[in-house]
């Protein structure tokens, strides 16, 4: 069952509780004023006009949309619920239309709850803006992507951010304590213990009783990867497909004998959870976290690193090809000139995957990763084009002609004009030439040098 109340969620710490003042108050009915003052009191806005015209963003689980409109309607408040991802710019308008009568008529609030908010579009954002700012709404939006990249930022000036982190082992463990009392299931200890008893019955579903193995409880908690819908959808498959084949173990756990009874083992569990829950979002922040990673550990020399921060890309499901695209400009920014055979190794990797595609072409990039860490680095030719750009950005006035004993004369007029007289043909010389290539204004420049700032 869902949980009711704020304090049966697992997974949320001390700290996003006390930082979050606002949720806890709606929940709690806290009346307008008292939450304006605490709000005030504790300075999470700049000035009177600004926490006045505020509104939340909350990075929440819809559980949690629900335990607050629970609470609202015990103090009076109406809790809309709309789903981004069906909704349409003229059902917004229709639930703002209804909060405006119903706080001018009724003096009724009206909190309104985004699921997905990110799939609006930024057009469809700036909806809200003038019923937040005017307070004709409470707006509360979930949304599992970065809100910084997702969320437009005139909104998100006006929010109070609060992300909810994967939950730990331990909440993971309790949650599906949780789940397998209600199921009717008993857990086996360490040594055939019995260490835990059911609440309920698993005779509806079964004529013998199931249990469970502590340590696949365990496995289990640690493959989901802090998602409890991973989790529990393990769960359920595990139990489900033991219980379809009827299969019973003898078990000692009693002191005079064996029990016949469905035992589900950690293989059963990895049965049913069929591989690690690997979080990776190929369109969100988790894609950019990972390639910062890999880049970051490649440049690192760690070859380990590099390699573990590749494969929860490729087993993620990326497209092989942007990883070798981000190897070839590696190749360059990172080690350069210290080893040029490395942007060869760059495009035969990415030519290599063009070919033969995943799975095969794990192996072509895992071995372009590791060649990479290993390789020696340098940033000269990056530093030095950086610094080429910073004078370009940074020149006042029109930009310095190229001279012109450097300019092409193809026309007997740009002849007669001067182009290229006086340029000296190097090959036809046998000492060094003494010539001058950059315009005067940065004659003697040395773009490889540290530049001040």
């Amino acid at each position: 069952a869902a949980p009711a109340a704020l304090t049966s969620v697992l997974g949320i710490s001390s700290k996003v509780v006390l930082s979050a003042p606002v949720p806890l108050l709606i929940c709690r009915g806290c009346p307008a004023f008292s939450l304006l003052r605490l709000l005030f009191n504790r300075r999470y806005f700049l000035c009177p006009e600004q926490f006045l015209q505020s509104f939340l963003l909350l990075l929440f689980q819809t559980t949690l949309a629900h335990i607050i409109a629970n609470s609202s309607k015990k103090n009076g408040t109406r809790f809309v619920t709309l789903s981004a991802t069906s909704a349409k710019t003229n059902d917004v308008r229709d639930v703002i239309s209804q909060a405006q009568n119903e706080k001018r008529l009724f003096k009724r609030k009206t909190i309104l709850f985004i699921d997905e908010i990110h799939r609006f579009n930024k057009s469809q954002q700036d909806t809200f803006l003038p019923h937040v700012e005017c307070g004709t709404v409470t707006l509360i939006g979930a949304t599992t992507e970065n809100p910084s990249f997702q969320v437009n930022a005139a909104l998100l000036s006006r929010c109070r951010v609060i992300v909810l982190e994967k939950l730990s082992v331990e909440a993971m463990e309790a949650i599906l304590m949780r789940a397998i009392r209600s199921l009717g299931v008993q857990v086996l200890g360490q040594g055939n213990q019995h260490s835990s008893s059911a609440t309920g019955s698993s005779s509806e579903s079964s004529e013998f009783p199931v249990y469970i193995e502590e340590k696949a409880l365990s496995t289990l908690a640690y493959l989901c990867d802090g998602d409890a819908r991973t989790g529990l959808n393990g769960l359920q498959l595990a139990v489900q497909a033991r219980v379809a084949t009827g299969k019973t173990t003898p078990l000692n756990i009693t002191k005079g004998g064996s029990v016949d009874g469905i035992l589900i083992t950690e293989e059963h569990v990895k049965e049913g959870l069929q591989r690690s829950h690997i979080l990776y979002d190929r369109a969100g922040e988790e894609h950019y976290n990972c390639i910062s990673a890999l880049h970051k550990s490649m440049r690192g020399s760690d070859e380990n690193a590099s390699l573990y921060w590749l494969a929860r890309m490729l087993e993620g499901g990326e497209d092989p090809l942007y990883v070798a695209r981000r190897l070839v400009r590696f190749a360059s920014e990172d080690i350069g000139l210290a080893d040029p055979l490395a942007l060869t190794q760059a495009v035969a990797a990415y030519q290599g995957c063009h070919f033969i595609g995943m799975p095969e072409c794990e192996v072509i990039l895992a071995q372009c990763v590791v060649y990479f860490a290993r390789a020696p680095k340098s940033i000269a030719v990056y530093r030095a084009y950086s610094n080429v750009k910073e004078c370009l950005r940074t020149h006042t006035g029109p930009l310095p002609p190229v001279p012109l004993h450097l300019r092409n004369a193809p026309t007997r007029l740009m002849k007669n004009l001067g182009y290229g007289k006086g340029y000296k043909y190097n090959p036809m010389y046998q000492e060094p030439v003494e010539q001058d290539y950059l315009p005067e204004e940065l004659k003697g420049t040395d773009f490889f040098k540290e530049r001040k700032t």
